[in-house]
């Protein structure tokens, strides 16, 4: 059986739980899901690049702890792909970041990909990071939610409501075929994916299935990250 661990945050008590609870729903047979912490949180207003960058430390602390608990691959909550790099270079298991999984997997299922964010100060961080992965080109529309991560739980049918009205007027106005919600609060934790594609008729890629199965499928076929791309630290090294 394949470990992969979900690194998730701090969070209200109940919305930690119900990320959990998300992510633990993809055991499987041969997937065994884990929970591990990381002392940081989104769970605030006004979240900016310094904010994103100031937390890779402790993401990658969280990798690291997870390989040493014998994990056989990491997944880090939400589509910021935090540490991502820099824990590549830490560990020697899979580490999987949810935007770029999400990215690829769409690019399976579509071509023209609409990404929804919670609210429109995002969109910035999403470009850049569509473009360091080099999938820019395929993103056609971004749209938001309306609400901030802290707002939605109090607001979730009109934040449903306007993520419906968003993706239903990129796929009429933009032609987009694939749904990403850049933001799992979005998505599952508050919407089922197969209910959201029945609503809008074209798939909707979530950022917590499809990265932890992909982290399980590297993990059970032996393949590592590449060491001419993400050469081994010794930071981590015993002394």
């Amino acid at each position: 059986m394949v470990k992969v661990a979900f690194v998730i945050g701090d969070y209200p008590s109940e919305e930690r739980t119900r990320r959990e609870n998300v992510a633990l729903s993809y055991s499987t047979k041969d997937i065994e899901v884990g929970i591990v912490s990381a002392p940081v949180t989104p769970y605030f207003h006004g979240m900016t690049s310094t904010e994103i960058n100031i937390v890779n430390p402790a993401i990658i602390q969280a990798f690291v702890d997870a390989e040493k608990q014998g994990y056989d691959a990491a997944v880090p909550l939400g589509f910021l792909d935090l540490g991502i790099d820099g824990g590549r270079s830490a560990v020697d298991i899979p580490v999987i970041g949810p935007f770029e999984a999400a990215l690829h997997i769409a690019s399976f299922v579509g071509d023209r990909f609409g990404v929804i964010v919670y609210h429109e100060s995002q969109i910035p961080w999403m470009e850049q990071s569509a473009r360091r992965l080099r999938m820019d080109d395929r993103i056609v529309a971004y749209g938001n939610s309306g609400f901030d991560l802290p707002d939605i739980i109090a607001n979730k049918d009109a934040m449903v409501e306007n993520f419906i009205a968003t993706a239903r007027k990129m796929i009429k106005d933009d032609r987009v075929d694939v749904i990403l919600p850049a933001g799992i609060t979005q998505c599952p934790v508050h919407m089922n994916p197969q209910w959201l594609m029945e609503q809008l008729g074209v798939p909707v890629v979530e950022g917590i299935g499809g990265p932890i199965r992909i982290a399980a499928l590297l993990a059970s076929s032996g393949l590592r990250h590449s060491r001419k791309r993400w050469w081994k630290s010794s930071f981590f090294a015993p002394k």
